[in-house]
């Protein structure tokens, strides 16, 4: 039995069943990773010794007669940001080296509590600052449909590993669109879920009033469950919420054959409507856009025009300033790397940050500096801080009248890898569909919509498996409505249909 490509839900239906056991599991997909992964090079770290003890002890657990977890032997993945006890966390840095956290991150011991088995430590942009996964100090991840082409960031290992079954389940983290860029470019779903409704403990900072940690999976129903563990209140996160009223266990959607959007409000973005889409991805959007009307869903639009025109500068100056702040801890004193060679205790701080941190995390130290300077921080900080009230109470003012917007995650399909190097504002320019979300603290859901045939314009979007790229678009709601977003991705998956599995080079 091909294991890597079950579902979560059958994974640990299965093992509880003792249809097979949870270390056959873990060992096949193990063998499904070796294969991808000297062409993808989506993991940092493989954790085959302490999962397959992991998935033994799972095995032991249903031969005693124990009840098991929701998640009984299924492999996981997560992104390297989020710390494991005794496991090797890096944040795709030289500057934190062979460190071991001393403590779980709360979402891997949800995980883990319910059954969970780790496979690996995701590949990612350095610190969470990229969307490419181009800027690890362990060399880029490919893309899984495209060998020569990123898998978007900065969770990029967690998306293609997913994408090409290595398991059913990542974890990623989003602060500016990290979860639903990657999981577009990959082809599967990615859930950017309401901030404050997934707990950040263990999570290493990069924005902290922007960061969330959510979910991969190529299946809604799995999305479903483990938004059903992970949406937990943690007293050791103060912005956890305490949300008891969001049921992820409900049955999605209507389970009959047709596409039942009545009573869904849909709207698109007035003030996106003049920005340039690439040809499949704006057949994408006409082509969603008619399935939902056929559903019976209201479309209508609505204008942001302060996101339109603020979001992404404001952005920037409110995420530098944070990581300013938060990358501040790394001195070479307490975490990671450390240099012998110092004169004085000046000259080791600045040894280690020279040597640790790579350019991209540097530009963004020095932007983060000179903007909470006392002479600049009202001019440009607190400034950016007011817009941001501003988005926030726009959104809100658009959800009085709508369910979600239908938006591009990405205005094109993913670039070679290398290309953004050479036009660094490419990537900042295809930001502005992703950034506000996290600005607002909003939930959005990306998913697949079709292929593209060998990365060109689409001609009716083929129904059979292609060559091409996936086609991704994404949903967005107002806060707490993470289960509403996957209600109506049920129904348009009725039509667009589920995610394939990537090859993944061989």
């Amino acid at each position: 039995m091909e294991f890597h490509a079950l579902g979560v839900h059958e994974i640990a239906a299965g093992v509880r069943a003792k249809k097979f056991t949870a270390l056959d599991v873990f060992n096949e997909c193990l063998d499904r990773t070796i294969a991808c992964e000297s062409k993808l090079s989506a993991l940092i770290t493989v954790t085959a010794d302490s999962g397959r003890a992991q998935a033994r002890e799972v095995d032991a657990g249903i031969a005693r007669g124990e009840e098991m977890g929701l998640l009984a032997g299924v492999p996981v993945i997560l992104k390297d940001n989020m710390c494991t006890h005794g496991i090797r966390t890096t944040a795709g840095s030289r500057i934190l080296g062979y460190w071991s956290p001393p403590y779980d991150a709360t979402v891997w011991r949800l995980l883990s509590s319910e059954g969970a088995v780790l496979l690996g430590k995701a590949n990612m942009d350095e610190f969470a600052m990229g969307n490419t996964t181009g800027t690890s100090a362990f060399g880029p991840t490919a893309n899984p449909w495209d060998l020569s082409r990123v898998p978007g960031g900065s969770s990029g290992g967690s998306a293609a590993s997913v994408a090409a079954a290595y398991t059913p389940l990542a974890l990623g983290s989003d602060t500016g669109g990290s979860i639903r860029q990657p999981a577009s470019y990959c082809g599967i779903y990615g859930l950017k879920p309401t901030y404050g409704l997934v707990s950040r403990y263990g999570l290493i900072a990069y924005g902290s009033s922007l960061d969330q940690i959510g979910p991969f999976t190529r299946d809604l129903e799995d999305m479903a469950l483990a938004m059903q563990i992970l949406a937990h209140h943690d007293l050791k996160d103060s912005t956890s919420v305490a949300k008891g009223n969001i049921d992820f266990s409900l049955p999605m959607g209507d389970k009959n054959g047709n596409v039942n959007l009545k009573g869904k409000r849909i709207a698109l973005v007035k003030d996106f409507q003049d920005f340039t889409l690439d040809p499949p991805i704006a057949d994408a959007m006409r082509r969603v856009l008619r399935v939902m009307e056929e559903g019976g869903a209201e479309i209508s639009e609505v204008s942001l025009p302060t996101v339109a025109r603020y979001a992404v500068a404001c952005y920037y100056a409110i995420a530098a300033s944070e990581a300013h702040t938060n990358l501040a801890r790394y001195d070479g004193v307490r975490y990671g790397l450390m240099v012998n060679t110092a004169t004085s205790l000046k000259d080791m701080f600045e040894q280690v940050r020279s040597q640790g941190f790579g350019s991209e995390v540097k530009s963004r130290i020095i932007a983060g500096t000179c903007l909470t300077e006392p002479v600049r921080s009202e001019e440009y900080y607190v400034a950016a801080t007011r817009v941001r009230t501003l988005i926030a109470a726009e959104f809100g003012k658009a959800f009085e009248k709508v369910d979600a917007i239908l938006q591009p995650v990405t205005p094109s399909l993913p670039e070679k890898i290398g290309e953004s190097d050479e036009d660094a504002m490419k990537g900042y320019e295809s930001d502005l569909y992703t950034l506000p979300v996290n600005m607002a603290g909003l939930p959005g859901l990306s998913f697949c919509t079709g292929y593209a045939r060998d990365s060109g314009p689409v001609p009716g979007f083929p129904s059979e498996p292609t060559s091409g790229l996936p086609v991704g678009l994404q949903l967005v709601g107002p806060r707490w409505s993470d289960k509403n977003l996957l209600d109506i991705a049920f129904e348009l998956q009725k039509v667009l249909g589920a995610p394939q599995i990537a090859r993944g080079g061989i």
